[in-house]
């Protein structure tokens, strides 16, 4: 079976004004050698006021301004295109093609900038005359100048390279993404998608690489949507879902670094590097506030039953990589190589309600059948004056506060309290460590902390402790916590 790579570029891999496109070319240029490509790119980075910023933010904050009916204007977004064709043409490529090539090439690429910096201010037009910035709208506005754009503008970068046997898909054909009917946290529909596949497959097998824009979807009947966040991740997930029975396929996100035992910007001694997690630990850790990978995207690949290797790539080091698998082979010759504890993270605003046992099953299928979401744990239950009630931990404390109606529609008497902060420890093999949970939670204990709730279930491979969110609570748990590490061993 041929191989399929999907490589996915976010925006922090693409940089500021597109500094790392170098490194993606390089990257590309290697993973061609053994592999086909399906590239899935995000929306740029810019610089406003000496921040990094992404375009997505920008084209939001556009959008609001745009439906008080300001005036629009997308000179960030032309200018932030032109400094990346700047950087990229000016290079002296080391091809032979001749400099008319490249000036037809670059003048093909500024027409499509044209082209689609018009479909998103046809877009915000809408939005100022209906005063919404919303919806389809909202979804044309920031593919059209974000993904699907820089996606374009990548194939003829590679082009220009040298690259020459690459395509990519354009937008107005068949997209391969179809979603429901939920336009702006939009869900993947596979079976679907798979029956509008032909375009893209046919793309794929007559080229090396296929460029492809993330983030964005469209419905059976042609209406744009967007993923939430970090949907750009899924996009990669899904195309690997939709591959894997015809190429051999694994999925690769190239990043700043692969994954390490916590946060480096919170722990900065005695980091370890993490070369292998489950599809379990990776959810879990992108759930409770490991920023390497949107949960949603493994729990599409679960959801689906297909079982593909994800890569996280240190873009710059690439030897430096961890594989997350539906279960990797940590046999037990190499188990005193892989600590039982992998990673330990932490979440900030996070909301726990408590309500009686059986208003709360009826309120997780609405959230699971209606709202499909799913990002919440469900703590232990406690018993009090005979009845029993059960703990719903909200990683998002702002959702929460934005459906508390619907929250307490189910159980009016219903507790909800915010401002929780809580650190996470996981590893499958936690439960071979004696007195972890003990251990852990005396360190805290010594950091000054007060743990409020702390769910240890053998099961899940996860600890919960559960803290008020409130100064540097989060980071000095964490950091403790770490410091504790090579104390904790297996029995």
């Amino acid at each position: 079976m041929e191989r399929l790579v999907i490589a996915k570029f976010g925006g922090s891999a693409i940089g500021p004004f597109g500094e790392s496109i170098p490194v993606i070319i390089q990257r590309i240029s290697e993973l061609k050698k053994n592999s086909k490509i399906i590239a899935v790119f995000s929306a740029p980075l810019t610089i406003v006021d000496d921040q990094k910023k992404s375009l997505t933010d920008i084209i939001l904050e556009i959008g609001k301004q745009v439906q008080n009916q300001q005036e629009i204007d997308l000179g960030i977004v032309r200018h932030t295109y032109n400094k990346i064709l700047e950087k990229t043409f000016s290079v002296n490529t080391s091809t032979n093609q001749d400099s008319i090539q490249q000036q037809l090439l670059l003048q093909e690429c500024k027409n499509t900038i044209d082209s689609f910096l018009k479909l998103t201010h046809d877009a915000l037009l809408t939005a100022q005359r209906t005063g919404k910035f919303a919806d389809e709208v909202r979804s044309k506005a920031l593919g059209f100048s974000g993904e699907i754009l820089m996606s374009h503008i990548m194939y003829y970068i590679l082009k220009l390279h040298g690259i020459s046997n690459c395509s990519v898909i354009d937008f107005k054909k068949q997209w391969p993404i179809i979603t429901d009917h939920n336009i702006e946290y939009t869900n993947f529909l596979a079976r679907e998608s798979l029956q509008r596949l032909a375009y893209t497959e046919n793309l794929v097998k007559q080229h090396q690489i296929v460029c492809m824009g993330g983030f964005i979807g469209i419905t059976t009947d042609g209406t744009v949507t967007t993923y939430e966040r970090g949907g750009t991740d899924r996009t990669a997930a899904d195309m690997g879902i939709l591959f894997h029975k015809k190429y051999q396929c694994r999925i690769d996100f190239e990043k700043d670094s692969a994954v390490v035992s916590a946060d480096p910007k919170i722990v900065t001694e005695n980091l370890t590097d993490v070369t292998k997690l489950s599809y379990n630990e990776a959810r879990l850790a992108g759930m409770f506030g490991m920023k390497i990978l949107d949960p949603i995207a493994i729990k599409e690949i679960l959801e689906n039953g297909v079982d593909i290797p994800i890569i996280i790539t240190n873009m710059k080091n690439p030897q430096k990589v961890t594989v997350i698998e539906r279960s990797p082979n940590e046999d037990d010759e190499t188990h005193h190589h892989h600590h039982p504890l992998k990673i330990i993270t932490g979440k900030k605003n996070c909301a726990i309600i408590r309500m009686e046992q059986d208003c709360a099953q009826k309120l997780l299928q609405s959230l699971e059948h209606q709202k499909r979401y799913s990002e919440y744990i469900v703590l232990s239950p406690f018993t009090k004056d005979g009845t029993e009630f059960a703990r719903i931990l909200f990683l998002d404390g702002d959702y929460v506060k934005r459906n508390d109606k619907y929250i307490l529609a189910f159980d009016p008497l219903a507790s909800i309290t915010y401002n929780r902060g809580v650190i996470t420890l996981i590893g499958d093999q936690m439960w071979r460590v004696q007195q972890i949970a003990s251990k852990v939670s005396s360190k805290i204990g010594d950091a000054g902390l007060n743990i409020l709730n702390m769910d240890a279930q053998e099961e899940t491979s996860r600890i919960i402790i559960v803290i008020e969110d409130s100064n540097d609570n989060i980071p000095k748990a964490i950091e403790s916590i770490h410091s504790e590490k090579p104390n904790i061993s297996f029995i």
